[in-house]
């Protein structure tokens, strides 16, 4: 596990402290054996000290240095507008988890789920949603949406491999499963009856791992970090707390 003082760090400002953007990774189950890359843990914590520097660095929100793992059931659960899940393609919602989820999305909460790619892995999100929404189904975002473009102008769909998968010379990350021929980036999110976005599904994505890995590699960090990773983040994050 990495040393929290290998990673830069800021003082929260006295006035703010109490009202500071604290990142949430959300802990959850997984359906039967996971491996590293099917986990809630994926990319974690590098990823998340890192995003939190930069969204510090490059926004003028005041953000927590340190950040949260909570599990959904938590009712801290409800102190926080945004919470990021990765590693999604095994995951397991319990009963109660889909009720705290749809509670929380439906009173003002966000979410962001990453890293989960493959025809199997979409079934699967999907279906753990249908449990948590049965009344709502996901529309696909085009390029044209807000949310690619209220920081940071993206000119094409984002789409990060972990480094392992690019120093092998992919574009795709196979240890999830079958692609089914598609490996082309998605974008899913659902709606509220206010029509107010209140998750986002970045399949055949791991932005997590351009947060993660931005320090080890400069080729990577320039074309995957730098480029899709911190923007695509950022956009989110501000879209989330001024929607």
């Amino acid at each position: 596990m990495p040393s929290r003082s290998d990673f830069p760090t800021w003082e929260v400002e006295r006035e703010f402290e109490h009202d500071v953007f604290t990142f949430v990774r959300i802990e959850y189950d997984s359906t039967g054996p996971s491996r590293w890359w099917d986990r809630w843990d994926n990319d974690y914590p590098d990823g998340d000290w890192n995003f939190s520097f930069r969204l510090q660095q490059l926004t003028a929100l005041e953000v927590a240095p340190n950040s949260k793992v909570l599990r959904l059931s938590d009712p801290e659960l409800f102190d926080h507008p945004f919470i990021y899940l990765a590693g999604v393609t095994k995951i397991r919602l319990w009963p109660e988890e889909q009720t705290a989820l749809r509670r929380y999305l439906l009173n003002g909460g966000f979410a962001m789920f990453d890293d989960f790619w493959s025809r199997e892995g979409w079934t699967h999100v999907l279906s753990e949603m249908r449990k948590v929404f049965p009344d709502r189904e996901p529309r696909e975002l085009t390029l044209e949406h807000e949310i690619f473009h209220n920081v940071y102008d993206l000119q094409a769909l984002p789409q990060v491999v972990d480094i392992r998968t690019w120093n092998r010379g992919y574009n795709f990350e196979h240890l999830h499963g079958d692609s089914g021929g598609d490996e082309s980036p998605h974008f899913w999110a659902y709606f509220d009856d206010n029509d107010r976005m209140v998750a986002l599904l970045c399949h055949n994505n791991d932005l997590g791992d351009g947060w993660e890995r931005e320090g080890e590699n400069i080729e990577y960090f320039r074309q995957f970090s730098e480029k899709w990773s911190y923007p695509m983040g950022i956009n989110i994050v501000t879209y989330a707390m001024t929607h």
